[in-house]
């Protein structure tokens, strides 16, 4: 059995975290895509260790099988960026996914925000019920901050309201 663990992103996890996220996007999903198009993920520490936001990678034997980035967006909202879990490392046995979106409500509760936007696209079913299941209630495209950084494919939203 794999001891699943989630910890803060590292500079030195990059090569790692472009290697769970790209198979996904590309080969999964049939995405077109590549990393050079996705600048934020050459620049993590900026983009999302900034502020109140937050970058972790799920780990199964020192090898990262999970991402997930929280960015902080003003006026107490975050976006919830890049989760993903590697195929094998998918499913209630590991908990990959659940301890990753568990880690970033925590934090982003700790850190006074107040609501959790993300942007996924209609392909993505699975992780539409994930979602939902987990306190994330389905909005319009226009109910988003102003400051949401919109992905071209995204096409479907979600909101999850934290604290009082």
């Amino acid at each position: 059995m794999h001891k699943i663990a989630v910890r803060p992103f590292e500079p030195s996890d990059v090569d790692a975290v472009i290697g769970v996220i790209l198979p996904i996007q590309r080969e999964e999903f049939g995405i077109v895509i590549t990393a050079d198009e996705q600048p934020d993920l050459h620049v993590i520490p900026d983009f999302y260790q900034t502020g109140r936001g937050g970058f972790w990678v799920a780990t199964a034997d020192d090898r990262i099988v999970g991402t997930v980035g929280l960015k902080d967006i003003g006026a107490g909202n975050a976006a919830l960026r890049k989760m993903f879990v590697a195929a094998e490392f998918r499913g209630r046995e590991f908990g990959v996914a659940p301890l990753l979106l568990e880690t970033l409500l925590r934090h982003a509760a700790d850190a006074g925000i107040s609501a959790v936007f993300l942007g996924t696209t209609d392909k993505f079913l699975a992780a539409h019920r994930f979602y939902e299941k987990n306190g994330f209630t389905e909005i319009n495209r226009n109910a988003l901050p102003r400051t949401f950084p919109l992905m071209a494919v995204d096409s479907k939203f979600y909101v999850r309201r934290l604290g009082a």
